[in-house]
């Protein structure tokens, strides 16, 4: 379900990147804006990166093997993560370095085609836009009742977020190329120019670090949500099971692994326990589908102790997302 929503995401932000590159490029080459020259290196580095998660996401479909008996689950995060890093060094060190070059030799927007790189921009906005539109409206299929910034720091599948922070920070980067060229053709002075430029490099190596720590959080492992837990506790005691305790684990964005060690009657007979826990298996994955992989074990259910006895293992509680 929300493999389908962020694949369509993708692809629209991938046209339009495609598209707005070009032009892009087209008007640095009549204007030798420093400005455009950024917004294009920076539109061609989300073309990049909307490449790698379409990548990531056909990879992570790839059938369990014995090498990995888990699956490829996880290829979606190491592809987000990938696409911080070509975001940071590709799109905002060069724009900070474009930047520098220019505040060192500043100049205006040359040629008689000052108006090319006005018109490329709006374009742009109104493609971004449209991108971007489909990207809030993919990702409110999925999103519920969180806040945007709960959304992203939460979300297991990357793609939706990558690509809402991508087309946010795409518009946010016109925006400042609009401004430095703007009040570069009104002055004639080119360290507009070059501002506009740090603005961008600024904003991309911002946006990038934030995607890094997120998809770093995923590949470590992260558990299921709150509310996905909720309901495994809850699907785990609907008989009158004792949990002893629970661990869950996401290995990839739609399969998530639950580890738990449940209370069984003293003096129950293999078969029960059996029974027990094929019953157990079968209540959590009709709770939460995407419990793919459970394993459960048994423990004899112990009374509460009296004072100076060992206690039993105690239950912990489980926590959601970061």
């Amino acid at each position: 379900m929300a493999s389908g929503g962020g694949t369509k995401a993708v692809v629209a932000a991938l046209s339009a990147n495609l598209a707005i590159a070009v032009m892009k490029f087209v008007a640095f080459l009549l204007t030798a804006s420093s400005s455009m020259l950024a917004e294009a290196i920076h539109s061609v580095a989300d073309s990049g990166n909307q490449v790698l998660l379409l990548v990531g996401g056909k990879r992570a479909g790839k059938q369990a093997s014995p090498e990995h008996p888990f699956g490829y689950g996880r290829a979606r995060y190491i592809y987000a993560f990938i696409v911080s890093i070509v975001l940071f060094t590709v799109g905002g060190l060069f724009a900070l370095f474009e930047a520098w070059e220019k505040f060192h030799d500043p100049h205006g927007i040359e040629g008689s085609w000052w108006w090319v790189p006005l018109a490329v921009l709006v374009g742009a906005v109104i493609a971004e836009g449209l991108s971007f539109r489909t990207a809030i409206h993919e990702s409110n299929q999925i999103r519920g009742n969180q806040s945007w910034v709960s959304f992203v720091r939460s979300a297991k599948q990357p793609e939706l977020p990558v690509i809402l922070l991508e087309d946010f920070g795409a518009l946010l980067g016109l925006v400042f190329a609009l401004f430095g060229v703007s009040l570069t053709l009104i002055t004639g002075n080119g360290v507009w120019d070059a501002l506009g430029t740090a603005m961008i490099g600024i904003l991309l190596v911002i946006i990038a670090g934030v995607l890094a720590v997120e998809t770093s959080s995923l590949l470590l492992g992260e558990a299921a949500t709150r509310t996905d837990v909720a309901k495994i506790e809850g699907a785990i005691r609907s008989d009158g099971t004792r949990i002893i305790h629970l661990r869950t684990m996401h290995l990839g964005p739609d399969e998530l692994l639950v580890g738990v060690k449940i209370s069984v009657a003293p003096g129950a007979s293999g078969a029960e326990i059996a029974q027990a826990i094929d019953a157990t298996e079968v209540r959590i994955r009709e709770a939460v589908p995407a419990a793919r992989v459970i394993y459960i074990e048994p423990d004899i259910q112990r009374d509460r102790p009296s004072r100076g006895t060992p206690a039993a293992e105690p239950e912990v509680p489980r926590t959601g997302s970061h």
